[in-house]
């Protein structure tokens, strides 16, 4: 369950209150036009569907990223997805259906009952007490980063303290240490944490071993400092992560059924989206001759699964001499090179729309890291440890770093989207991919990251 940060149960209480009102729901439009309006079957199937599109949108959601405009588009693509859900029932079952005028009413009120639960939900986060307890085993820098990773998520943890070793140089102000004198598992005993998060610059021979294991035997949870980040921020802290934590941790592995699940999406995803978006094929073709002269289709290489090279297709939206004098260069902010028409293409991601034909050839899936050039990824590897590994898996139209992370133009950029990048390898599976595909809408409604 730490793969989608779900928290205690406040989705889960989330999901109970969902199946309650979605039913009072019903009943209250009873109340109002003094008549039985649904069936027990027909609200069996409303219950039902509002519990799916709830769980969909939003079970997998990040709860530091729980904003009132987030929680507005959680629940409006939640009603959106009922209603084509609703609708596809009711044409296999007709017994379901009920009019069309109590199924608004219905998912109206549903959407404002379902609003003010998250917020509140959110309100309840920030009450005292609620919060996870995390005891940090290490004073040195690793440790202070931990430190400040659980300060910047106060709604979720809070601090207990720092347990200092004497091999380990102390980075944090001294006040910050829980005093040692009888041993990790007593000061556990003592302070009640709910995690022991073991944060040591050199854990061999300086670990407290047995101390850590009574921890985990009596009921606290104990980890190392890369998988409470992991656990935290969705990402993974790559600069602390050694070989053997890749081979010995969980994930990093798909397996035939999911390679062939995902394979099928991707077909029929990319089908019945040419097939949608074919309509506006000729005016974007259009537009892009009267912006600027030059080819319709960009083509360019990328790098995609295991290292294998491909060709790309984008709708153009760079002039055509773009590179000729510069090489390949990272899109900027307000990038001169772009279009007029390119500015709109690239922020609605329209531009994109001509990958679908990638995807349906085999060389991408809907969701995976996104490819770079080879000019680039030979730099990359060079300088970012790890980089070749996120070659493991397919590249995607969209992807856990596209959604989460804002256009990257620098080398930095790319060690961030590679925390992302890496955490999706690690725990790759169609319900995560179904997660991405649904934040994606949001960021294209809001026309977010792209330049």
């Amino acid at each position: 369950m730490n793969r989608f940060h779900i928290t205690l149960s406040a989705g889960d209480l989330a999901l109970a209150f969902v199946a309650i009102h979605a039913g009072l729901v019903l009943r209250f439009g009873e109340v109002v036009q003094e008549k039985a309006l649904a069936t027990p079957e027909q609200i069996g199937a409303f219950v039902l569907i509002m519990l799916l599109s709830s769980i969909f949108v939003e079970m997998y959601s990040q709860p530091q990223e729980a904003t009132a405009r987030t929680l507005a588009t959680r629940v409006v693509i939640g009603l959106t997805l009922s209603f084509f859900l609703l609708s596809a029932l009711y044409y296999v079952l007709p017994a379901t259906k009920y009019g069309r005028g109590v199924l608004f009413m219905a998912l109206g009120i549903f959407g404002v009952l379902q609003y003010c639960w998250h917020l509140l939900l959110k309100r309840l986060d920030s009450v005292p007490g609620l919060a996870k307890r995390v005891l940090i085993v290490g004073t040195g820098p690793l440790a202070k980063q931990m430190g400040a990773l659980v300060g910047c998520n106060s709604q979720e943890y809070v601090l207990a303290g720092y347990y200092n070793l004497e091999c380990e140089s102390v980075d944090i102000p001294r006040e910050e240490i829980v005093p040692n004198g009888h041993g990790l598992f007593d000061l556990v005993k003592q302070l009640k944490p709910h995690q022991v998060v073991v944060s040591l610059a050199q854990r061999r021979g300086t670990s407290p071993l047995q101390d850590m294991l009574s921890c985990k035997i009596s009921g606290v949870e104990v980890m190392d400092a890369p998988s409470f980040y992991e656990q935290v921020t969705g990402k993974l802290l790559l600069e602390n992560i050694t070989p053997s934590w890749f081979i010995f941790s969980s994930g990093f592995r798909i397996n035939f059924l999911t390679r062939i699940i995902k394979r099928t999406l991707d077909v029929v995803s990319a089908t019945l989206g040419l097939i949608l978006t074919m309509p506006i094929f000729p005016i974007v073709v259009m537009l892009i001759k009267l912006d600027s002269p030059g080819p319709v289709l960009f083509r360019q290489v990328r790098v995609g699964q295991n290292d294998r090279e491909f060709t790309l297709f984008k709708f153009r939206s760079m002039r055509q001499d773009a590179e000729e004098a510069s090489g390949a260069v990272w899109a900027q902010q307000d990038d001169p090179r772009i279009t007029r028409l390119g500015h709109f293409l690239r922020k609605t991601r329209i531009d994109e729309i001509p990958q679908l034909f990638n995807v349906l050839l085999g060389d991408m899936s809907l969701v995976g890291p996104r490819p770079e050039r080879p000019e680039f990824v030979a730099k990359l590897k060079s300088l970012i440890p790890y980089y070749s590994e996120r070659h493991y898996v397919k590249p995607g139209v969209t992807g856990w770093a596209q959604v989460r992370y804002p256009y990257g133009s620098s080398v930095e950029d790319a060690v961030e989207k590679l925390r992302f990048d890496m955490y999706y390898v690690k725990n790759i599976s169609i319900l995560f991919d179904l997660r991405i595909m649904v934040r994606t809408i949001g960021v294209v409604l809001f026309r977010e990251g792209g330049r």
